[in-house]
Parts: C-alpha cells; sequence; structure tokens
C-alpha cells in the first residue's frame, strides 16, 4: 500500500514539473519574440535615429563665461575673452574630404599659404592635427559655413575662455587673476569666484566620446547668444582714486629706491576700500611670467611693527578705559632705561627732556616715553583687551584671500619690558589692513567697519558686512580733534589748506628675517583721515625699506599722503572744513 502512495505522490511531481517548465518555456519564448520584434522595429523604422545616436554617443558639457568685474562707476576691469582652436582629425578623411581640398578653402579664411597649410594637413602621424589656434568669432564662422556646406567630419573647432584685464597692471592685487586651463585664481577672482561662475540656466553644447564638438544651431559654439555668463561683479574701488595712489606710490618708490610700498583709501563709515595700491605689482595679463613677490599682496600676508603709528591706540585704549582725559599731563623723560635698554625720544639728542606734556605735544612729536608712561597707566590684561577690541590678533574679514591674523601675544606672556615697546608700536606685528580697521574707529564714532573691496547688495552687506561697537563716541571725537590739533600746529607736510586731517606719522625698524634683531631698513608710514569734522576717508601710507635722503614717516610716506588727500578730496568733492570755528569735535 505504502509503495502505491509513493508512486502517486512521484507521478504528481513530475506532472507539476513538467506545467512549471512547460509556463517558464512559453513565458521566455515570448520575451525573445517581442525582443526580435523590438529590434526588428529599430532597425527597419527607426535605423537611421539610432544609428546617427550609437555613431555620436553623445556626452554633455557646460560652457559658461565668466561675469565680468568693474570698479564701482562702471569701468570694466576684467572680462572674458572668447576664441576658438581649430582641429583636423586624419583618420576622418575620404575621397571627398581631402587635406588639398581642405587647404585650398580654408588658407584664404585662415590667412595661411595654401601649400603650408596642406602641409600640416598631411602629417598622419599626428592624431589630431592644429590648424591654428586663438581665431576669432568671425574667423569661426566662416570655418562653419564651410564645414557645413561641404559636410566635412574631419575638421572640428574647440571653443576656449581666456580672462583679459583691460587696464593692465591697474589694481593687480585686487582683482587677482584667472586660469581657465589650470583653474587657478587669486584675488576678488578667486574670493567672488562663485558669483562670477553662477548661471541662472546653463546652456550646452555636445561632443562625441572623442571629443568631438556636434555642430547643429543649439549646439553651435559660434553663435553669440547661446554662451552663458555668470554674474558681474562690482568693486567699491574708484578708478580715479586707484590712480593716483598707483602713481603717487611708485612715483615715492622710485625717488627712494624702497623696496615696497602700499596706499589704500577707505570710507571708514561703511568700510568700502576705495583704493588699493600695491608695490611690486605685475600684470595679471601675464601672471604666468610674474615671481611670487610680484604677485604676493604683502599687505595682507606680512606683518611688521607699526611703530609711532601705533600711539593713537595706545592713548585712545587709556582714555576709553577712563585712565586720562583731554587735559591730562604726561611726564616725559626725554629717556629711560630698562633692564638693559635704553628708550629715548627721537629728537632727544636736540631737545632733552620736555618735561610735563599735554596729549596734543605727544602726538606733534611723537613721544616715545609719553607713550610709554600712558601705557603703563593699563594693566596687561586692560591693554591687551583693548587690542583685542582694535581687532589686532584676528583677520579684519576684508574680501581678499591670504590675509594674516597678526602677533598679538597672551598677557600671561607680557612682562614689563613688552608692555613698554608695545605702548610705543613695538612688541607686536600687525597687518596694513588691522591697522586700517583699527583706525576707523576712531573715524566712525567708535564702530569699526568690515573693510572690503566687492560691492554687496544691501542683504549681502547685512551678512558680510560687521559693525563692531569698540570704543565710545566720546573717546573717538577727543582722539580725532587731538590728533588735528596736532596736525595744524606742527609743520608736517600732511598739514592741509582746506581740509582738518585727524592722522599721525610712523617710522619703525625692520626686524631680520630670522626675528633676531632688527636691520637697518625702515617702515614708514602715516595713517589718517578727514575731513576731520566729519571723515569721509582713510588713507594709510607705508613705505618699506626708503634709501634716498631722511627716512622718517614724515619725509617719505608723509608727502604721499598729502598728495593722495588733495587729489582724493577734490575727486570726491568733499566739503572744507578748515577755518570754521567748533568743526573739529
Amino acid at each position: 500500500m505504502r509503495n502505491e502512495l509513493d508512486n502517486m505522490r512521484t507521478t504528481s511531481r513530475r506532472k507539476h514539473c513538467n506545467v512549471v517548465t512547460d509556463a517558464m518555456g512559453i513565458f521566455y519564448a515570448v520575451v525573445i519574440l517581442l525582443l526580435v520584434i523590438h529590434l526588428f522595429i529599430v532597425q527597419i523604422f527607426d535605423f537611421q535615429k539610432y544609428r546617427e545616436r550609437g555613431k555620436m554617443q553623445r556626452s554633455s558639457h557646460d560652457f559658461a563665461v565668466r561675469g565680468d568685474i568693474y570698479d564701482r562707476h562702471g569701468i570694466k576691469l576684467a572680462t572674458d575673452r572668447i576664441y576658438y582652436n581649430i582641429y583636423a582629425r586624419p583618420v576622418d578623411y575620404t575621397e571627398k574630404e581631402t587635406p588639398e581640398k581642405i587647404a585650398k578653402l580654408f588658407a584664404p579664411i585662415l590667412k595661411i599659404s595654401e601649400s603650408e597649410l596642406r602641409a600640416k594637413l598631411t602629417n598622419k602621424k599626428i592624431p589630431v592635427i592644429a590648424i591654428k589656434k586663438d581665431v576669432d568669432r568671425d574667423t569661426a564662422k566662416k570655418i562653419m559655413k564651410v564645414i557645413s556646406e561641404n559636410n566635412f567630419r574631419s575638421i572640428s573647432l574647440d571653443k576656449k575662455n581666456t580672462r583679459e584685464y583691460p587696464q593692465g597692471v591697474f589694481a593687480s592685487h585686487v582683482l587677482g587673476f584667472y586660469n581657465f586651463d589650470a583653474d587657478v585664481s587669486n584675488g576678488v577672482e578667486l574670493t567672488a569666484k562663485d558669483k562670477l561662475e553662477h548661471v541662472v540656466r546653463a546652456t550646452r553644447y555636445q561632443r562625441t566620446r572623442d571629443g568631438k564638438i556636434i555642430y547643429n544651431f543649439s549646439t553651435d559654439p559660434v553663435v553669440p547668444t547661446m554662451n552663458p555668463k555668470g554674474q558681474d561683479v562690482y568693486l567699491t574701488i574708484d578708478a580715479a582714486i586707484q590712480h593716483v595712489c598707483e602713481k603717487e606710490l611708485q612715483k615715492i618708490i622710485h625717488e627712494k629706491d624702497a623696496l615696497r610700498g602700499a596706499v589704500i583709501v577707505m570710507n571708514p563709515k561703511n568700510g568700502e576700500i576705495l583704493a588699493y595700491a600695491v608695490y611690486p605689482t605685475y600684470d595679471p595679463n601675464k601672471f604666468q611670467k610674474a615671481s611670487n613677490t610680484q604677485i604676493k599682496n604683502w599687505t595682507l600676508t606680512d606683518v611688521y611693527p607699526p611703530g609711532s603709528t601705533f600711539k593713537t591706540i595706545t592713548v585712545t585704549s587709556a582714555m576709553e578705559l577712563g585712565k586720562i582725559n583731554e587735559n591730562s599731563i604726561i611726564e616725559d623723560s626725554g629717556r629711560m632705561k630698562f633692564g638693559g635698554y635704553t628708550i629715548e625720544n627721537y629728537d632727544y639728542k636736540q631737545k632733552g627732556a620736555p618735561g610735563k606734556i599735554n596729549l596734543v605735544y605727544l602726538f606733534e612729536h611723537s613721544s616715545n616715553i609719553g607713550s610709554v608712561n600712558v601705557g603703563f597707566l593699563m594693566t596687561h590684561n586692560e591693554f591687551y583687551t583693548m587690542l583685542k577690541k582694535f581687532g589686532f590678533g584676528e583677520k579684519s574679514g576684508i574680501d581678499l584671500p591670504g590675509e594674516s591674523s597678526g602677533l598679538l601675544a597672551s598677557p600671561r606672556f607680557w612682562d614689563r619690558g613688552l608692555h613698554m615697546t608695545m605702548s610705543y608700536g613695538y612688541g607686536t606685528s600687525v597687518s596694513i589692513m588691522q591697522m586700517v580697521s583699527a583706525v576707523s574707529a576712531l573715524a566712525n564714532d567708535g564702530v569699526r567697519v568690515t573693510p572690503h573691496v566687492i560691492k554687496y547688495s544691501p542683504e549681502e552687506e547685512t551678512e558680510k558686512i560687521k559693525h563692531i561697537p569698540t570704543i565710545s563716541p566720546e573717546t573717538a571725537h577727543t582722539i580725532t580733534k587731538l590728533l588735528a590739533e596736532s596736525v595744524n600746529n606742527g609743520k608736517s607736510c600732511i598739514k592741509m589748506d582746506k581740509y582738518n586731517v585727524a592722522a599721525k606719522t610712523g617710522t619703525s625698524r625692520k626686524p631680520l628675517e630670522n626675528g633676531s634683531g632688527y636691520s637697518g631698513a625702515m617702515y614708514t608710514s602715516t595713517i589718517g583721515y578727514l575731513p576731520a569734522s566729519d571723515p569721509k576717508v582713510l588713507i594709510y601710507v607705508v613705505v618699506d625699506s626708503a634709501k634716498n635722503g631722511p627716512v622718517w614717516g614724515n619725509t617719505v610716506a608723509g608727502p604721499v599722503f598729502h598728495e593722495v588727500a588733495e587729489q582724493t578730496a577734490r575727486i570726491l568733492d568733499l566739503k572744507p572744513d578748515k577755518g570754521q570755528p567748533n568743526k573739529v569735535n
């Protein structure tokens, strides 16, 4: 009985398997039939369409033009130039598309001899022959017409971008440079890269897998309307003021046989940089030929002891902390010994000890001893805290690459000697932009504003531009008044006929590169703002390693400051404030 049941079960399984096998066979037969029908339809009805697709194996690439860069008045400073390279592929020659025929048709358009072009085209050892590079759009259109009329497949055009700077060396350290092939950039070309390359809608052109461009109306690389473009960028730079600064800077560099220099002009109310001249300079059109020394924006990357210009910060700090006031009298012995060092005023040998001095005298005669005694009124922590408020020891936030944070030691490392030297501009190292940012607080009711070279929309300003309360408006106004009086009382060349100028000169020894001591070279500088009654411009001039004649802030940087101030006031049509009572706060 059991054997019969087993036989019945086995027979049932076999029948089930046969049914499944038959069903799967029918399924696969249907699938294969459908594929055959599909292939038949493709080959018969869509043969031409799919043959072209298979032949081309298209891949897409975006082609976009970078936005232009302008000064604040719309003067173009950087733009893209589009050009074309023409290539031939000998593997695609035919009986109707011979080197002889191509040479005969293209030689007149390209303005080269037919024999020369034919010789180039017959070099079959090269898989892709460069017929001519850097061809303009009009010539490219003529070439395209010949290609279309003769149905040539061996000739292709490659559309390229290059970045051009119409003004040459003008504002080179602000603009920087951009290289499409290597995708390397500097200056605004780097910091504004996302905006310059941002396109709302990308237009595409297509190539075959082997790199050949497919030519039709929608993808024709010589159709100018099909070039997507990034956003234009406007700078805060005023080309007229920039020109003045560059001219005056180069003049003093050559007169004094100086190593390098810089002139910065900024609106202290909103942080807009109106001019940013740096020497040595370079031509961004030929940046590959420039040295690292020329390309480097040393005003941001390098730091230096600010010298006597820093006395404005020392005095302001002490006043803000309530240690001194406008009428304070300071002891000036003319000379001071500390440890193994002796500090003295620059004119000590001629004038000896001034005795008791006021703050106007301190600024006017740039008293080292007076500044030290003011500095000693603050504790280490107090002085350090004020320097941090002024932005020292951190980046200013300017929208240019490579900015240094400077060198400001923590107060736990201070001793009386460091505190002393810091009071008159040594013992710390700053960048040029840090000094510009710090002094701007004096000209802007006690508020520092982020310096910037890019013109931002109101929405962008809210995000990018910081307004940092630093000192009280009362302190800022008092220091401004004292500085202006010191300039008007003296015989300084920075004094102006029509404007009250709040300014301070400075001279500092240049540290050795190994950091152990100082060289014989000097940094000379002048920083100030005008009109003192309502400051509209802040100017900072720094000259490194001047040689010829007396080397002081008043004799090297001062004359540059005066000339830049005079011409900037004229360009901006600043209202004079000199001779009017109670105009200097």
